[in-house]
């Protein structure tokens, strides 16, 4: 189970609306044929298995790192599939969310006399497509926000400079993030101020770049920036309020950018509770942030946060640079943001550690 969850691993960012699936099909102690899903959702990994297994699949054991699905699409059911290829018995961690399969698929299996065997790895499979069991039960992404800071949680200095802060490491390890997430989302200051292309700039894995979302109420977002200029080779999606001005939002879709508007919070900017819920009607599954520190704050003040990724560089800027997070709003030590700290590790000279916000 624990090879058909690395397998898995490798859909992520890239299978969306779908879960990223890994499946082996073994005989004993031998690896018969092992499958995940593929680019865009389709062929499920019990599909590329079975394909690759052929008639040695039969008296086999198939590990599944979500239940089979139950119902017709553009392939059969994978239950069914694996019935007709005679798996004798199906290892699986947790049960489909997505009404459409949640116990189908165990149901046909058992009414195939297949032994069915549940709870094998369940929490590593449940982090693991953390943001399809969100899209499904929550209506909205996984969200992770990231941060890169001095050691006193600073993102530049008094006059502006933030390039780099942190180190190489760190930044490929970033990079690398964007190329298992589904969406990444920034807002417009950061646009102006950066004019960043939030592409997976790795050697091999450029056309693993995510969706690219840019928060934008008052739609400040310069024709000319480098992720408008690139909107027709990246697709890139532009969240804005209801009343935007729509001569500014015909440009901005002549240029290539899908517009999604949502109603405006108090503030006059694009509702996050509801932007998420769009992104999520439209398959998102995770969404990276890697805003400046108004659309940080704003997301850590609509609870809005699943996971944190921070990291941080082994220097200090002092309180005349710019914080990464603004204001919150908290009065008492009671009402403080409790986070539970997941994972740490030394990246380079930098520390990245990895909170969960629920």
């Amino acid at each position: 189970m624990r090879a058909a969850l690395a397998l898995a691993s490798r859909g992520l960012g890239n299978v969306w609306p779908n879960p990223a699936v890994g499946c082996v099909i073994a005989s004993l102690d031998t690896v018969i044929a092992r499958g995940w899903t593929q680019p865009g959702g389709q062929p499920h990994a019990e599909t590329e298995a079975l394909n690759r297994a052929g008639d040695r699949a039969a008296g086999a054991d198939a590990y599944i790192t979500l239940e089979p699905c139950a119902h017709h699409g553009e392939t059969p059911p994978c239950a069914e599939s694996l019935v007709n290829a005679g798996i004798k018995r199906v290892f699986i961690p947790c049960r489909d969310p997505d009404p459409r399969v949640n116990g189908k698929g165990i149901e046909i299996l058992k009414n195939a006399n297949i032994e069915v065997v549940e709870g094998v790895e369940n929490e590593f499979s449940r982090e693991l497509n953390a943001g399809f069991f969100h899209r499904i039960n929550d209506k909205r992404p996984l969200v992770t926000l990231k941060l890169a800071t001095s050691l006193d949680g600073l993102i530049a200095t008094q006059t502006g400079e933030s390039k780099w802060i942190t180190g190489t490491a760190s930044r490929q390890r970033s990079l690398a993030m964007r190329a298992s997430s589904d969406a990444i989302a920034v807002g417009s200051g950061t646009v102006l101020k950066d004019n960043p292309n939030l592409t997976c700039r790795i050697p091999g894995l450029e056309n693993r770049s995510p969706i690219r979302v840019i928060f934008d109420g008052r739609l400040r977002t310069p024709l000319d920036s480098d992720i408008v200029k690139s909107a027709r080779e990246f697709s890139t999606w532009i969240v804005t309020i209801e009343n935007a001005d729509n001569d500014r939002l015909e440009k901005i879709m002549h240029a290539g950018l899908e517009v999604i508007k949502v109603k405006s919070d108090q503030s006059g900017s694009p509702d996050l509770s509801l932007a998420l819920g769009a992104l999520a009607e439209r398959g998102i599954t995770r969404l990276l942030v890697e805003g400046g520190r108004y659309l940080n704050s704003a997301f850590l003040r609509g609870s809005l946060v699943d996971r944190l990724v921070w990291f941080r560089a082994p220097s200090l800027i002092g309180g005349d640079g710019t914080s990464a997070v603004d204001a919150l709003g908290v009065e008492s030590l009671a009402n403080v943001l409790k986070v539970s700290r997941m994972h740490t590790e030394l990246i380079g000279d930098d520390l990245l550690e990895t909170y969960n916000l629920r």
